[in-house]
């Protein structure tokens, strides 16, 4: 596919396919009217003005509440000093600051060479991509964690890993899922790192204990361990192996920790495998993609861990493959089966997500960088500026970010990324973040979810 050779040219091409984005977005329904940041910003504004205790809020009208670890709520305390638009324009503006350290972190030291219309292009492929429009949307906190995370395989890829660690405790401690990173600095022999990480998340837990004593026995001894608070198990966006099993009826929970045990084995001999490569890329996204799948529950919006594994495909010649999953995980189709389902169809279509993270899992090119040097170079003879055309022709292909960091690994000869060592219902659905105020103080009695209902309508 050839792009067009003047600015002008591109200019149009880039308004044009900001107007297919402009039109997807609203034929789709994608506004949750921050649904899960006013569920924090009630959380926290209940608690320090009026006395509140944070597993008991739930937003008014719904019984939707507080299901992060109490450090969680330490960190967001600024918001209850704020008004409510200001802390939505706050989180937006968090979220594109991490979007940019991601994506910046994925291209590597040659980002600059894509240009403006590279990067347009790139901006166009994020704004339909599934997981990102609802972390935006829902004023989710995932984006800044994969920030993190990611964040620290940059200091020690660079030299600097002095400080490598602190993210990942800070992750870790506001949500459980990244814990795994933690385990990843382990597989890596990344002693220090990991020492950091644990001491970092174990004094950020440590310091909301002192803060909020009540809610953190609460949180530790009760809530933690019962997934009933989060949601209901088989409701459609939960896109964890349990998810999967749940809506096939089987709640049962050796069944489930079975097949954990049987990914984190695969997890380990693939990410080691990419470790001693040094592709350590390929470690984080095999490391992301094991953490969506052995979750309880892994709601749409966490799947933006999967965005290092499409830059993976791409670095590793397969912007094709890597577009067309891409391409799915843009369509929302898992809500086809939103009411039922059953069936094969249900079976095949409803865990979509999961069959592609799965998938990623067992299949995820490690140590190869080869084939997207050979993809730069035929692009190159047939576009110019040769650099940032390339890029953007792979991006117009693909339609997804795995250019920007694909092509730049490919072209420096370097496994660019973390060395970690390491049509749906519509606006006000709550998602996974949320869940219901019990019936007494603190207290999992009731087992009421944001999922044992059917979302309002729109």
């Amino acid at each position: 596919m050839r792009t067009p050779a003047t600015d002008r040219g591109r200019l149009l091409l880039v308004l044009a396919l900001a107007a297919v984005v402009a039109v997807f977005t609203v034929t789709v329904p994608l506004l949750r009217d921050w649904f899960d940041l006013r569920v924090y910003y009630g959380t926290v504004h209940t608690w320090l003005h009026h006395g509140g205790r944070i597993y008991d809020y739930r937003v008014p009208g719904t019984t939707y509440g507080f299901t992060y670890p109490p450090f969680a709520a330490v960190g967001m305390a600024p918001m209850a000093y704020l008004g409510l638009g200001t802390a939505i324009i706050a989180a937006l503006v968090l979220n594109l600051a991490a979007l940019g350290v991601v994506l910046r972190i994925l291209a590597g030291p040659g980002w600059r060479r894509y240009g403006w219309f590279g990067w347009a292009l790139v901006a166009c492929g994020l704004a339909l991509f599934e997981p990102l429009r609802d972390t935006f949307s829902f004023g989710q906190v995932n984006l800044i964690l994969l920030a993190l995370v990611l964040g620290d395989g940059w200091l020690l890829s660079t030299g600097r890993g002095r400080w490598a660690g602190v993210g990942t405790g800070l992750a870790a401690a506001i949500k459980l899922t990244p814990a795994l990173f933690i385990a990843l600095l382990l597989l890596a022999r990344r002693w220090k790192a990991a020492a950091v990480a644990t001491a970092v998340a174990l004094a950020a837990t440590g310091l909301a204990a002192l803060v909020v004593p009540a809610a953190s026995t609460f949180y530790w001894t009760d809530a933690l361990w019962d997934t009933t608070r989060v949601g209901r198990l088989d409701y459609v966006s939960n896109q964890s192996l349990q998810g999967v099993l749940a809506r096939l009826g089987e709640t049962g929970r050796p069944l489930w920790a079975t097949v954990v045990v049987l990914v984190l084995a695969v997890w380990a001999v693939r990410a080691r495998r990419a470790i001693v490569l040094g592709d350590w890329t390929a470690a984080v996204a095999l490391t992301g993609l094991t953490a969506c799948l052995i979750s309880p529950i892994t709601w749409v919006h966490h799947l933006v861990w999967l965005l290092p594994s499409f830059a993976v495909l791409v670095r590793a010649g397969h912007p094709r493959i890597a577009g067309a999953l891409y391409a799915v995980m843009c369509t929302s189709v898992v809500w086809l089966w939103f009411d039922d389902s059953s069936g094969i169809d249900g079976f095949l279509g409803s865990n979509t997500y999961t069959w592609i993270t799965l998938g990623l899992l067992l299949w995820l090119p490690t140590g190869q960088t080869g084939g997207s040097r050979l993809i730069l170079s035929r692009i190159a003879a047939t576009t110019a500026p040769a650099p940032s055309t390339a890029a953007a022709t792979i991006a117009a292909v693909s339609a997804q970010p795995g250019p920007s960091s694909g092509t730049t690994a490919a072209a420096t000869g370097t496994a660019e990324g973390p060395d970690l060592g390491l049509a749906r219902n519509a606006s006000s659905d709550p998602t996974g973040s949320t869940r219901p105020a019990a019936a007494n103080p603190q207290s999992s009695s009731s087992r009421a979810s944001s999922y044992t209902v059917k979302p309002p309508p729109a």
